[in-house]
């Protein structure tokens, strides 16, 4: 059974996520500040954790960072902040996912499913190949020219798709549907945010995804 944290200041918020998490069979414990979730994942083994960004001692992003640093957790972020730069902060720090408040707890349990599936997935692939861009599947990890990228979870997702479907024209819901695996309900600009942020990433290779007009993106390498 899959272990959830809940860190929020709000309790009522923490009441609900704790409800919804129990009714789809995982169990959850709760923390009030970022400096009490951190304490909790030195202790505990979670599967997933849930940080909101606004909470008194240590605010999300700082609890993400530190917690980043001594476990290898999925995180999901909760915000009432939903402006570009917050969200791309949050990816940047290597969180999975970002949930803008309000949110609906139904959505927010399909994304909590995603994310401990991705992470129990293995593929049957070893090493995908595009001249000095390896892919190193079974690994989940992306050189260029040797050099490690800094790649975040999900970009490491959506690139292994882009990958695996060469020279197809993906629109932004296929994208949502096959990488986040379910059906997203907030806008498409996520993939728009995850595709400017892995171009960077793979620097002089950055052109290999290139932009559908009015559509989406393909991968051409």
């Amino acid at each position: 059974m899959a272990r959830i944290l809940i860190a929020d200041d709000e309790a009522n918020i923490r009441e609900v996520v704790r409800e919804y998490c129990e009714i789809n069979g995982y169990e959850a414990d709760e923390a009030s500040d970022g400096y009490e979730a951190l304490q909790m994942v030195r202790q505990t083994h979670y599967d997933c954790v849930i940080l909101d960004v606004m909470m008194p001692r240590m605010d999300g992003f700082a609890s993400c960072r530190e917690i980043k640093r001594i476990a290898n957790v999925p995180i999901i972020i909760l915000s009432a902040r939903q402006e570009e730069y917050d969200k791309l902060f949050g990816f940047e720090l290597g969180v999975d996912d970002y949930v803008v408040k309000p949110f609906s707890p139904k959505e927010l349990m399909a994304r909590i499913k995603v994310v401990l599936e991705r992470n129990r997935t293995v593929s049957d692939k070893d090493v995908m190949k595009f001249g000095g861009l390896e892919i190193d599947i079974l690994g989940r990890v992306v050189t260029v020219d040797g050099e490690k990228a800094p790649l975040t979870p999900k970009e490491i997702d959506l690139l292994i798709y882009f990958a695996s479907h060469p020279r197809i024209a993906l629109s932004r819901q296929k994208l949502l549907s096959e990488v986040w695996n379910y059906d997203y309900f907030g806008d498409d600009r996520t993939v728009d945010t995850h595709v400017k942020m892995l171009r960077h990433n793979l620097g002089k290779y950055r052109n290999c995804i290139i932009t559908v007009r009015g559509m989406g993106y393909k991968f051409e390498a």
